[in-house]
């Protein structure tokens, strides 16, 4: 385990803390999830409670390089400041005189948001210039951005070697949650698969594998692996180069003890648009002239038996073309079904969190991740090089 913000003191401290504030924002320029924002409040309060002035970084989206002011983080810091309900400060820059000046000035208790830190290639390039810069701006560093932790860039992997560095509250609950799925995991043990990449996937599942005790695989997923196994598919959009990934995974899963599930039926229809024609067709029936949208009916009833009976549920990807509300059947199936078993239920993954954030029910599951990739790697049995970068804790 490693060292976390209650190892250290940082009463009259100024901490300098990574956050995860990559949020999803709407054509205008408004947040349509606070989610990763309210993650990071426990660390937050937790500093401020204890006397701290916090200065917070983070990246978002991907500017490139460059200063893009549709990108600005000032939206994270007004939605930060109401959730907080006292006032966060936005700097211009993340670096420079000016946000020096901002950062010593600093009282107790006050809050100050550093703008983007990718408006810079040095973040992405690890430069130990720009992380110095950055560690210069605190006496102490915590990273709480387990959604970034698999990056090595300046703000992740940098700092740490400028700074006293330990985790935050949420990184170590992300670290625990998951490395526990790793470990010791209720049994049954189910793993419930969907969306469209398996590439990003294929690590993960190959570990996964010899813990799970189901593997159910719905979504795009699915597709890949029925034309793996020889179905007609249609149009449905797959990687065709991880076919045989796909039929490898397969072959050696069979040596294990998981049992795997793919769709019995499924939904599919003509084109991916809201009038589209669809239908509901079993697996060894699906039309040459049409792509594979969401899991069907019996498929849903089929896996909600094989869910009961689990102890432990680990959900990544959605079972369909969740943002087309006609395909969104499956996913809001499987979501809302989740959140009524007594079972530990944990969600991994940007696009699955954010339908659980859409249904309102991240107070009826055990843990929405927020971490993506990372999470992915992590379950893959990979070292984040942001955990590597902390220090151990004393046993």
């Amino acid at each position: 385990m490693r060292k976390t913000v209650r190892d250290v003191d940082v009463g009259n401290k100024k901490v300098l803390v990574r956050v995860d504030f990559n949020v999803p924002l709407d054509a205008r320029g408004r947040i349509t999830s606070d989610s990763r924002i309210r993650a990071t409040l426990p660390t937050i309060k937790y500093l401020l409670d204890r006397g701290a002035s916090v200065i917070l970084c983070s990246h978002l989206g991907r500017p490139g390089g460059k200063r893009v002011e549709g990108l600005s983080l000032r939206v994270a810091a007004q939605r930060l400041s109401e959730l907080l309900d006292r006032p966060v400060e936005m700097a211009t820059d993340c670096i420079g005189a000016e946000v020096q000046k901002m950062a010593g000035n600093l009282e107790t208790g006050e809050v100050l948001m550093l703008e983007n830190l990718r408006f810079h290639p040095e973040e992405k390039d690890n430069d130990d210039s720009f992380a110095q810069s950055l560690a210069g701006l605190a006496e102490i560093y915590v990273n709480d951005a387990f959604g970034a932790s698999h990056r090595a860039h300046a703000s992740i992997v940098g700092i740490p070697k400028h700074l006293p560095a330990v985790s935050g509250l949420l990184l170590e609950r992300e670290i625990r949650t998951l490395g526990n799925l790793l470990k010791n995991p209720d049994r049954p043990f189910g793993g419930l698969f969907g969306g469209a990449k398996v590439s990003d996937k294929v690590a993960t599942l190959e570990n996964l594998m010899k813990k799970l005790d189901f593997l159910l695989i719905g979504g795009a997923m699915a597709a890949l692996f029925l034309k793996a196994k020889g179905y007609e598919i249609g149009e449905s959009k797959i990687e065709l180069e991880e076919v045989d990934t796909a039929r490898l995974l397969m072959e050696k899963m069979g040596s294990t003890e998981t049992r795997l599930t793919l769709p019995v039926d499924l939904v599919v229809a003509e084109s991916i648009d809201s009038e589209a024609n669809m239908e509901t067709v079993s697996t060894e029936k699906i039309p040459p002239n049409m792509k594979i949208v969401d899991i069907g009916p019996r498929t849903m009833r089929d896996f909600q038996e094989k869910l009961q009976d689990c102890r432990t549920i680990l959900w990544n990807g959605p079972m369909g073309i969740y943002e087309v509300p006609l395909f969104a059947t499956g996913t809001k199936g499987i979501a809302n079904y989740l959140a009524e078993l007594k079972a530990t239920t944990i969600v991994a993954g940007g696009s699955t969190a954010d339908v659980i954030d859409d249904l309102a029910l991240a107070d009826k599951i055990t843990f929405v991740s927020t971490g993506g990739g990372a999470a992915l790697e992590y379950l893959a049995g990979a070292s984040l090089p942001g955990m590597e970068a902390l220090p151990e804790a004393q046993p």
